[in-house]
C-alpha cells in the first residue's frame, strides 16, 4: 500500500520521510494489545500511573529541543514556539500528575452514598497537525492518569511528530497505554466501531467532526468533539489601542494563523477607532519576518502545505470577487516553500462568502461597526462558537458582555489563552464537550454511584 503519512518540510516544500499505512492485521493488533492492556492499568493505584507520567514530562523537558526540530520540520512552525508548545505538554503533564488524584476522588453525596470515578476503557483520538503534540497531550495526560488507555491517529503530515511521541511513553515503559497507528480514515472507522473502544475524541473539521460523531453514535461512544472557530477579537471604544494591536498580531499570527483560537474576526467600535486600529495593525503586520522557522528571528513561518496556501489564496480571490478589499498583503511570497503574506480583508459583507469561513493563516478580517451592540450582533453571527476576546479598560462591563457572546470561552484584555488549569472548548459547530482542566479529565469516566441502604428506610419499591 503506497505510503501516505508523509514529511514535507513547508519551508522548502521537499519530501523528507514517507511511511506506510497500518495492515488491517496491526490495527487489530493495536486494539487487541490497548484492551489487555486496559485490564492490568486500570487497577494500578493512581500514584503508579501519575509516577510514569511524571516520567514523562520529564522526557519532554529533557528532549525539548530534539522535539522542537521534529515539530518545525513538519509544521513549519518558529522555533520558539515549538520550543513552547513541547514545555506546555510538560506542563499539562505535571498538572495532571500533581491535580488528578484530588479531582478523581470519590465524592460524597447523602449520607450511605458516594460517587467513584472509574475509567472508561480504551479512548480512541484523531489528532490534528498545527499542535502536533499540543493537541495529544491535553488529551494523553489526563485520560491515561484517570485509567484509560489511548489509541492515537495522528494528521497524516506530522507522522514523525507522532512517533516521538510513542518513544516517550516506550522509554517509560508505557508500552500498551499510549498507541500510535498510522491508520486510513476506513480503519479509523473500524477502530470506533470496535465495542472495546469506548470513547472517541476527535480534533478538525465540522465534516470530519460529523462523520467521526455519527460513526460513534451508531456503536453508542461517547465523544468530545473540537471543531475549529472564527474568534471574533472585539476592541471598544475605551480599549488601550497600543495594546489591543499587540494582542491582534500575535492573537492572529501565532502558529502562522494556523489555530483555532486564532483571532480571525477583529470587530472594532467606532470609525475613526477603525482608521487608528488599521493604520497600526498594518504597520505591526508589516514588521513581520517571513524566512526560515528553525531560525530564531523568523516571525512568519510556512502554512502547512502547499493545499493549505492554494486554499487560503482562493478565499482571498473570491473575497475580493465578493466586494471585499485586500489592505495589506494577500500574496504568495516569492521564496520556496508555502508562505503568505501577512493579509488584512476588510469590507465584507454578510453575502461575501468570507463571513461564513474560518480562514487558517495569517489572514485577519476586520469589521468595523458603530455601536457596541452591533459588535455582539456580529460577533455571534457565526455558526461557530469557540473562543473570544474582548477588550475595554471597563473590566466589569467587559465581563458582562462576555456572558452575551455565544462561544465557549472568553478572554477579556488577551488574546486566546490554553493552560491546563482551564478548559478549552467552544458551542455551535466548534464542538462538544471540554478538554484540560477537571472538566477535561471527568469526560472518560464513568461517574458511578453506590449507595448503601439503610434498612430502617423503605425504598421507593416498597412505598
Amino acid at each position: 500500500m503506497s505510503a501516505v503519512f508523509q514529511t514535507v518540510n513547508p519551508s522548502t516544500g521537499k519530501e523528507v520521510k514517507s511511511f506506510p499505512f497500518a495492515t488491517d492485521k496491526e490495527i487489530r493488533e493495536a486494539i487487541d494489545l490497548a484492551h489487555d492492556t486496559f485490564q492490568q492499568w486500570r487497577r494500578r493505584p493512581i500514584a503508579e500511573r501519575a509516577s510514569l507520567l511524571l516520567k514523562v514530562a520529564g522526557l519532554l523537558m529533557e528532549r525539548r529541543e530534539q522535539l522542537a526540530q521534529i515539530v518545525t520540520l513538519e509544521i513549519g512552525k518558529p522555533i520558539g514556539e515549538a520550543r513552547d508548545e513541547i514545555g506546555l505538554c510538560a506542563m499539562i503533564t505535571k498538572y495532571f500528575v500533581d491535580n488528578g488524584e484530588e479531582m478523581l476522588k470519590p465524592k460524597p453525596m447523602e449520607p450511605g452514598s458516594v460517587v467513584i470515578s472509574e475509567p472508561l476503557g480504551v479512548i480512541f483520538a484523531i489528532e490534528p497537525w498545527n499542535f502536533p503534540f499540543y493537541q495529544a497531550f491535553r488529551v494523553i495526560a489526563p485520560h491515561i492518569l484517570a485509567g484509560n488507555v489511548v489509541i492515537l491517529k495522528h494528521a497524516p503530515s506530522c507522522p514523525q511528530s507522532a512517533l516521538a511521541i510513542a518513544q516517550l511513553f516506550k522509554d517509560v515503559g508505557m508500552d500498551g497505554v499510549y498507541i500510535n497507528v498510522f491508520a486510513t480514515v476506513s480503519q479509523a472507522h473500524t477502530i470506533i466501531e470496535d465495542f472495546r473502544v469506548r470513547g472517541v475524541t476527535f480534533t478538525g473539521s465540522e465534516l470530519a467532526a460529523a462523520a467521526v460523531a455519527e460513526k460513534a453514535g451508531r456503536h453508542l461512544k461517547k465523544v468530545v468533539l473540537e471543531c475549529g472557530g472564527s474568534d471574533p477579537f472585539i476592541i471598544l471604544p475605551d480599549a488601550p489601542l497600543p495594546h489591543a494591536i499587540g494582542q491582534a498580531r500575535a492573537g492572529r499570527m501565532y502558529n502562522t494563523g494556523q489555530s483555532c483560537t486564532a483571532a480571525k474576526r477583529i470587530i472594532v467600535v467606532g470609525r475613526e477607532r477603525g482608521k487608528e486600529f488599521l493604520s497600526g495593525y498594518k504597520d505591526a503586520l508589516k514588521e513581520m519576518k517571513a524566512g526560515d522557522p528553525t531560525d530564531g528571528a523568523t516571525t512568519l513561518g510556512p502554512v502547512v502545505t502547499e493545499r493549505a496556501l492554494e486554499n487560503l489564496l482562493k478565499q482571498i480571490d473570491d473575497a475580493k470577487s465578493h466586494g471585499a478589499k485586500v489592505v495589506l498583503g494577500g500574496q504568495r511570497i516569492d521564496r520556496p516553500g508555502f508562505y503568505l503574506e501577512p493579509t488584512i480583508i476588510t469590507d465584507i459583507s454578510a453575502k461575501n462568502p468570507l463571513f461564513h469561513e474560518e480562514t487558517f493563516g495569517p489572514v485577519a478580517s476586520l469589521y468595523v461597526v458603530d455601536t457596541e451592540e452591533e459588535a455582539i450582533e456580529l460577533a455571534n453571527a457565526t455558526n461557530f462558537g469557540l473562543g473570544a476576546s474582548i477588550f475595554s479598560a471597563d473590566l466589569e462591563h467587559a465581563q458582562e458582555l462576555a456572558r452575551r457572546i455565544d462561544s465557549g470561552m472568553v478572554f477579556i484584555n488577551s488574546m486566546f489563552y490554553s493552560g491546563p488549569e482551564v478548559p478549552f472548548g467552544g458551542v455551535k459547530n466548534s464542538g462538544i464537550g471540554r478538554e484540560l482542566s477537571e472538566f477535561g479529565i471527568g469526560e472518560f469516566v464513568n461517574k458511578k454511584l453506590v449507595r448503601v441502604a439503610d434498612h430502617a428506610t423503605k425504598s421507593i419499591a416498597q412505598l
